[in-house]
């Protein structure tokens, strides 16, 4: 793992960091370099931005609401947020067709996010997240509710929303009293508006704009579809409570983990759930998710018994705009990842020399055009 781990920098990353768990085993390291500008060695505990990984905390939060029975997975959305989502969207989508991408809303990044200059304003820019949801909800529909799977930042904005209108309080501040402080995930948090990484943590490089530092964002565009912000050892804490049945009734975690077909023509490339998805590979099937940002990257992938376990970020995001076919980054990186996951006994040399490409669900058109995030 050391030698996969250190070859991703040396296919273009800056600096990578990594947690892997094996059983009753933690490795924790990294590689390269934490700032493009000044020397300082990226770090394993270093704080890292996780985007859309987001989405399997405030979705887990979701169904502890229905394990309450304050809420139910196949409730009409309009019945909790009227004004926000009113009239057919409002009365024909679900609970779950939000948290399983089915919804057919628009991704509301999809309009936001339509040239370089976009990046700059989102930047230093607060917004609302009832803004967000008129966004997506103003573009026209992928699919009627629940027909397929569609990713879509907006299903989880309205995630947010859903768990401020049965709480009454904060989406944020119930996932911090729901997981991160039972769970002592003390390097995780919802920044908010607050544009720092508060601790150590490296720089963040959008490829296109070169060596400037773009850690300092104001990530209140993302909201609960990827605002947060978290080391690799944290998830990979939260990813082994979760799966091994801490956060949810056994019943509401099948829910969970019964996942639509993200390629509906290639039911087995893997299936998305409940803010979770499946990953076939050489050695058994891995369920998580991953997250993109402006400048940072990152995948957490786990056993279904929690017993085999990865967390990796790199601090660079977007150096594919343009390529028609993997790049080297890609290449290194997935290497990594899939030697973490499945023990040398159980690869063979073919199936190390035909690296498969990860899904990475939070990718958007851009990354074959312009941008892609979160």
């Amino acid at each position: 793992m050391r030698a996969a781990l250190a070859a991703v920098p040396e296919a273009g990353v800056p600096g990578v960091l990594a947690a892997v768990r094996d059983g009753r085993h933690d490795w924790r390291d990294a590689a390269g370099q934490a700032f493009l500008t000044r020397p300082r060695p990226m770090q394993p505990q270093m704080r890292h931005r996780i985007g859309s990984i987001t989405k399997t905390f405030v979705a887990t939060t979701v169904l502890q609401l229905v394990d309450e029975g304050r809420l139910g997975l196949d409730d009409p959305i309009g019945q909790w947020l009227p004004d926000i989502v009113p009239g057919e969207p409002g009365s024909q989508v679900t609970v779950r067709m939000l948290l399983n991408h089915t919804s057919g809303i628009g991704n509301y990044t999809n309009a936001m996010i339509d040239s370089y200059g976009a990046i700059n304003q989102m930047q230093v820019t607060t917004y609302a997240p009832a803004d967000l949801v008129a966004m997506g909800l103003a573009m026209p529909p992928t699919n009627a509710p629940g027909a397929s799977f569609n990713y879509s930042n907006t299903n989880y904005v309205l995630a947010g929303l859903l768990i401020e209108a049965v709480t009454g309080n904060g989406a944020a501040a119930e996932v911090q009293r729901r997981i991160l402080r039972p769970l002592k995930l003390t390097g995780t948090s919802f920044p908010g508006n607050d544009p720092t990484i508060r601790g150590p943590h490296g720089g963040a490089y959008f490829a296109p704009f070169g060596v400037r530092d773009l850690s300092e964002f104001n990530m209140s565009w993302a909201w609960t579809a990827g605002e947060m912000i978290a080391t690799t050892a944290d998830l990979n804490t939260f990813f082994r409570a979760l799966l091994g049945g801490d956060l949810l009734s056994p019943a509401t975690l099948d829910e969970m983990l019964n996942a639509v077909p993200m390629l509906p023509e290639m039911p087995e490339a893997g299936g998305y759930g409940l803010g979770i998805y499946s990953l076939p590979t050489p050695c058994g099937v891995f369920w998580g998710h991953d997250g993109a940002v402006i400048g940072h990257l990152t995948y957490s992938m786990h056993s279904r018994n929690g017993a085999r376990q990865v967390s990796s970020g790199i601090n660079i995001s977007h150096y594919q705009v343009g390529l028609p076919g993997p790049h080297p980054i890609d290449i290194a990186w997935h290497t990594f990842l899939l030697t973490a996951m499945c023990p040398a006994s159980e690869m063979n040399s073919r199936s190390i020399e035909a690296v498969p490409q990860l899904p990475s669900v939070t990718r958007m058109p851009g990354n074959d055009a312009a941008v892609a995030v979160p």
